[in-house]
């Protein structure tokens, strides 16, 4: 009896959306529905406008949220409640997944690869969705973070900093040239290295040294007591004039160089 209970109730749920413009989107979004249903009453503890003993928190209306599937875009009422909050898990899931994927094309993207190539790579794995403007879209990303590295307040002292160049090829209106990467890195006084500024600089000279310096100060640091670098003069004419009392030291051999610079596109 109670199986053909069932039957007859997924059978009047079917016919429902026979007149419907797209009846598999339409069921799609009845059974987010009911599953947003099940699992808020499970998290409230009764169902919607019941008394029960066991509630560990209320309804408190809904809210209206877009979801888009690969069937279409669906638009649904997501119950609130109000303690705790609720979000449903298919979408949770999914912005779990979506962000994983944003990952992994923003380091391709860092790497260099371009992002046509990126389109194809993403329909080679089965993923239909996502064009060359998507991917632009997602390393717009990249520039605020980038903008945070560059901006964020420095400590007043590092007592010791090692300063390096490292030569990259970029593109620059069209055309590939070779830019100095400007680097410093500072030890803070409770020992822990930190890269302080990642700058490109089109050449290696004072001036550009002492510009780099400049925004190193204009962010808060103001003073070192070592700073370590290669014998290029431009460095030291920079050092003395805008670290003064700083000791220098020459070393042939960087600890900068070990790092992993990626090209800059």
């Amino acid at each position: 009896m109670a199986q053909q209970h069932y039957r007859t109730h997924f059978k009047k749920a079917l016919l429902q959306f026979i007149t419907e413009p797209d009846p598999f989107l339409a069921m799609l979004k009845w059974v987010m529905t009911e599953m947003m249903r099940i699992e808020a009453e499970a998290k409230v503890g009764a169902a919607k406008g019941k008394h029960a003993q066991d509630r560990t928190t209320y309804f408190s209306g809904a809210r209206a949220r877009r979801v888009d599937t690969r069937l279409g875009t669906v638009y649904l009422l997501v119950p609130k409640v109000r303690k705790g909050g609720y979000i449903p898990f298919f979408v949770s899931e999914r912005r779990r997944s979506e962000q994983a994927l944003i990952a992994v094309v923003q380091e391709a993207f860092i790497n260099g690869v371009s992002t046509r190539k990126i389109e194809r790579l993403a329909h080679a794995m089965g993923i239909e969705n996502i064009s060359a403007s998507q991917v632009s879209e997602f390393n717009k990303e990249l520039d605020s973070q980038v903008a945070d590295f560059k901006t964020r307040p420095l400590a007043e002292e590092y007592p010791f900093l090692w300063i390096d160049a490292l030569y990259q090829k970029v593109r620059v209106e069209g055309r590939v040239v070779s830019v100095a990467v400007m680097i410093a890195c500072g030890v803070n006084p409770a020992g822990s290295r930190e890269i302080l500024a990642v700058e490109p600089m089109f050449d290696e000279s004072e001036d550009s040294w002492r510009a780099f310096f400049r925004k190193l100060k204009a962010r808060g640091m103001r003073r070192t007591a070592l700073c370590i670098s290669d014998a290029h003069a431009g460095i030291q004419a920079a050092v003395r004039k805008e670290w003064l009392g700083t000791c220098q030291r020459s070393c042939n051999i960087s600890p900068l160089r070990s790092l992993k610079i990626y090209p800059l596109a």
